[in-house]
């Protein structure tokens, strides 16, 4: 197992495919965008599945989630997603996207054994969509959120983050959006994670301001922690249900105590938390010729040293240096 020394075992493990994006959300990168890691520097469909491999089968791992940059840009990722729903046991597998290569991909991404996806929608203005990423995609995003619904990779999973002054008024009107066409919504925090190191505390739109926002118009019924688990998004049953509404309040109400989770960025980099500054390399296992037992030896040591939490709270924080597109959302 990856456990650590405060009892977490990690069986959630998400896997950075590429650190490009064919969006600039101003939360995220700056408009010119970023320095891309080099293709040597990637690790390779083989050494993905590999790594998944071990996770699996050595590990103790449950779910593998697909993440980026943009992890559609991926060329072997229907690939990689078929080779990995072969493994016994079969993980579930997700995949987080910004939506825009969905209608051409999902029919083939269900074929290939993907279990469904979580699509980042913001808004449901296009202007504002165009302001927000720095292009204009809106209708692309929408027409995968449709695609992946026809396809069954369900349940499709909308994730929204509220900025001042530019879509802080939406809650009520994405969650009426996303009853309508059976969607699950979760609000996500804005996190220190931008590469310009822009973000600020003060003025963030918090879990309680969304929770109130969306109390306006519907009413919510807390789920409970015992449904919660180890999932990151706190959960509310929208009018009595069935739908419900999800906010993960990383900076507000942080979860650390039950995270289960383990990540690998594209270019091999074990990270025990989303924050973290440190890295344990596995890249460098995996060419140096290390058999599977090593690499596992290597991943476990890295897990038991996790910290407790993420420290955003902590006077001393600072933000990792690798962006959220370079880390895997």
């Amino acid at each position: 197992m990856l456990i650590d020394t405060y009892g977490r075992v990690a069986t959630d493990l998400r896997v950075s495919l590429t650190d490009r994006c064919n969006l600039r959300c101003t939360y995220c990168m700056p408009e010119e965008g970023l320095q891309w890691l080099a293709k040597p520097d990637l690790l390779t469909d083989d050494e993905i599945v590999r790594l998944i491999d071990i996770a699996v089968t050595s590990l103790g791992i449950e779910e593998v989630r697909f993440t980026g940059g943009e992890p559609l840009l991926r060329p072997g990722l229907v690939g990689i997603v078929e080779r990995v729903a072969a493994l016994e046991p079969r993980p579930q597998m997700s995949l987080t996207t910004n939506g825009i290569g969905l209608k051409r991909t999902a029919t083939a991404l269900k074929a290939a054994g993907l279990d469904r996806v979580n699509v980042s929608l913001d808004t449901l203005r296009p202007d504002v969509f165009k302001t927000l990423t720095r292009r204009d995609r809106h209708k692309d995003v929408i027409e995968g959120l449709e695609a992946a619904r026809d396809a069954d990779l369900t349940p499709v999973k909308v994730n929204s983050v509220l900025m001042p002054g530019l879509n802080e008024d939406e809650a009520p009107d994405l969650l009426a959006w996303a009853v309508e066409h059976d969607y699950e919504l979760r609000f996500i925090e804005q996190m220190p994670l931008d590469a310009q190191h822009g973000w600020k505390r003060d003025g963030m739109i918090t879990a309680g301001d969304i929770l109130a926002s969306l109390r306006t118009r519907f009413e919510l019924t807390e789920e409970g922690s015992e449904k919660r688990g180890s999932a990151p998004a706190e959960r509310w049953i929208v009018n009595g249900g069935p739908h419900r509404v999800g906010v993960i309040a990383s900076v507000t109400r942080p979860f650390c105590s039950a995270c289960d989770r383990t990540r690998l960025t594209a270019d091999g980099q074990v990270r025990t938390c989303l924050f973290a500054r440190e890295e344990t390399d596995l890249r460098a296992a995996l060419r140096s010729g290390a058999p599977d037992e090593e690499i596992a030896r290597i991943w476990k040591l890295a897990m038991w040293g996790k910290k407790a939490g993420a420290g955003l709270d902590d006077p001393s924080f600072v933000q990792p240096d690798r962006p959220m597109s370079a880390i895997g959302g």
